[in-house]
């Protein structure tokens, strides 16, 4: 049956629910049935005494995910299959449809696991769901993870949400999360542009909740492992980054104007990693020959971007083909794009600058990892924190080249 554009199957039909896990997915068939099963286990051992159901939000999958997930062991607890329209797929899309759906059911805590998790324990739900039951509005992941793993979140997302918010959210974009259904409501309100519907949804969801001033917390989930997400330059990149540019820079006066110290959110669990993260294969001179042939193709409008020293250093890096972007360097450069993405006049221009910066976004990237060969796990987890210190130390700098834009643009 379909209600508001979206299908259901095993449908609640109305029955009270307290605590729910969704699962979002779009072809992950080989390993849906697994987290399904541990989500069970968990919601059976730690919540007997509750309402519980498990959600599958998932972009009409054509390889069977769907009769994995509805087959999978769950004992007492009920499965839901809701599902996009063919040919409808997008993250943001499924997050959507979950957050109407549960709209009808009130439930007092909503946890989110992605499907392609292999580390995934039955504990994971009880203890994404624990700040919330306490209180909370949101409860973002922290993870013992690859340093080359997720790097849109380490060398953008996590510097530039501590840079200008004061927060330190170290997993700003990850797939576990949970929330309240205050919050859920508030998400449901805001303007979803397309880049929401797709990728965005996390970052989206996690600036909304600092921004609307919600009670945020973290746990620690020890490690993780999953079909680690190598750098890319696809649409994940562009929706990811277009959403955290957009959406800073419309609460631009709401935090340039807040000098208040930096916080950490409470930290639920052991932060120690008790294992080294997941092994990753990186093809560092793939990464480095497809940097410099982008910038090659973007370098006229990366050099109109930034100033001159700055661009001169950076086109006589790439012509030698020696890509050194150090944390301080990188920071400037991604200030200096979001000034230029300020400036810009329309989506056409706005989203020609976010493909001038995915160069440089892989530069920095293969920058880094020359840098940490050496290192440790920690030593690396290090060197990412002390990056966003300094996306942070350089806050009032852009603050003010942004008010000074503004004024010019309103001839004041």
């Amino acid at each position: 049956m379909r209600k508001h554009n979206f299908i259901v199957e095993n449908d609640l039909n109305g029955r009270p629910v307290d605590l729910v896990v969704a699962i979002p997915s779009y072809n992950e068939a080989d390993n849906i049935g697994f987290v399904a099963s541990q989500v069970a286990r968990g919601l059976q051992g730690y919540h007997p005494h509750l309402n519980t159901a498990i959600i599958n939000a998932d972009n009409f999958s054509k390889d069977g995910t769907k009769d994995v997930f509805l087959k999978a062991e769950s004992g007492r607890v009920p499965k839901v299959y809701l599902s996009t329209p063919p040919g409808v797929t997008g993250k943001g899309n499924n997050l959507y449809n979950l957050f109407t759906y549960l709209s009808f059911y009130r439930p007092r805590v909503v946890v989110v696991v992605d499907a392609d998790l292999r580390s995934i324990q039955p504990s994971w739900p009880r203890s994404l769901a624990e700040p919330v039951v306490n209180g909370y509005d949101f409860a973002a992941p922290i993870y013992s993870r690859n340093e080359y793993d997720g790097t849109i979140t380490n060398h953008l997302c996590y510097p530039l949400i501590y840079g200008l918010l004061g927060k330190k959210v170290r997993q700003p974009i990850g797939g576990e999360f949970a929330f309240s259904g205050r919050l859920m409501d508030h998400w449901r309100t805001r303007t979803w542009e397309e880049n929401v519907r797709q990728y965005g949804i996390d970052i989206f969801m996690t600036i909304e909740a600092l921004l609307g001033n919600f009670r945020v917390a973290q746990v620690a989930l020890g490690c993780k492992v999953h079909k680690p997400s190598a750098p890319k330059l696809g649409p994940m990149f562009t929706q990811v980054v277009e959403t955290l540019f957009t959406r800073l820079l419309q609460s631009k006066d709401q935090w340039s104007g807040n000098f208040s110290q930096s916080d950490i959110p409470p930290i639920y669990g052991c932060v120690q990693p008790v294992t080294e993260p997941q092994g990753l294969s990186i093809d560092y001179k793939r990464m480095k020959r497809q940097a410099i042939g982008e910038f090659a193709s973007s370098k006229s409008l990366i050099l109109r971007i930034l100033p001159h020293q700055r661009g001169r250093r950076v086109k006589q890096m790439f012509e030698a083909q020696r890509l050194r972007l150090s944390s301080s360097l990188w920071m400037s450069i991604v200030y200096d794009f979001l000034c230029a993405y300020d400036r810009s006049k329309n989506r056409a221009e706005k989203l020609e600058i976010l493909e001038a910066l995915k160069p440089l976004y892989l530069a920095r990237v293969v920058s880094f990892i020359r840098e940490t060969l050496e290192f440790n796990h920690v030593e690396s987890e290090n060197k990412i924190l002390r990056q966003g210190e300094i996306f942070r130390s350089h806050r009032q700098a852009l603050i003010r080249k942004l008010t000074l834009q503004s004024a010019k643009s309103t001839g004041s």
